[in-house]
């Protein structure tokens, strides 16, 4: 799990960096960059919407994950663990739960996350998660000037994803095929679609509650493709 644990030092560190921009900015410029930020998301979630060849098992995915989730009610126990953490970690950030979900889906959802920690599973050099750590440092300095300290929490379901795939993928090598992680990054783009909806706050969708779509997905392209 060497690449999974340098990936979250890197998170940490850029996070450390973002903090100090977060304190010093004023307002106006906390929000543009908020909105910045929002734009990615939505340029990002559109480029990776796009690998899909198959999208009746994207709509079908989706569709399915977000009467799970809404069933469930992840979004609820997503809310609740923010807020018990940022009342441990005495945080007075009011963006605090929108930085740690933001962060998260964007650290996991990308196909560099799920070929990296199998890559490195397989007892092969973790480069792709080494580069993705580059990445994930540099990005995660203007989340944090933005979102405040919530991002660098993000290391705790980045730890449990990524590094779950590392431990196990013997086992999930055989059916995470190249096809079945080009389904897994479209719909995990559509969901980074929404998120960057809810940043700049054109609309308000549940893009939590949809997180049952990137197993419903896996599922489903394992059966059809």
């Amino acid at each position: 799990m060497t690449g999974t644990i340098i990936n979250a030092a890197a998170i940490i560190a850029g996070s450390s960096i973002g903090l100090l921009f977060h304190a010093k900015l004023a307002q106006r410029f906390t929000r543009i960059v908020f909105q910045g930020i929002g734009l990615f998301t939505l340029v990002l979630g559109f480029s990776m919407a796009v690998r899909t060849a198959h999208y009746l098992i994207i709509i079908f995915s989706v569709v399915i994950g977000a009467i799970l989730g809404e069933l469930i009610d992840i979004e609820k126990s997503i809310n609740r663990f923010a807020d018990y953490i940022k009342k441990k970690s005495r945080s007075q950030n009011s963006k605090f739960s929108e930085g740690l979900i933001t962060a998260s889906l964007l650290y996991c959802v990308g196909s560099m996350a799920i070929l990296g920690a199998i890559e490195e599973g397989l007892g092969g050099k973790p480069n792709l998660l080494l580069a993705k750590s580059v990445l994930d440092g540099f990005s995660s300095i203007a989340l944090t000037a933005g979102m405040g300290i919530g991002v660098a929490f993000s290391v705790v379901p980045l730890m449990i994803y990524q590094g779950g795939l590392t431990l196990f993928s013997g086992y999930v090598q055989h059916f995470l095929t190249e096809p079945v992680i080009d389904e897994l990054t479209a719909v995990g783009g559509i969901l980074l679609i929404g998120l960057g909806i809810n940043i700049l706050e054109i609309g308000k969708i549940s893009v939590i509650n949809m997180l049952p779509a990137l197993a419903v997905v896996v599922i489903l392209a394992i059966i059809f493709i």
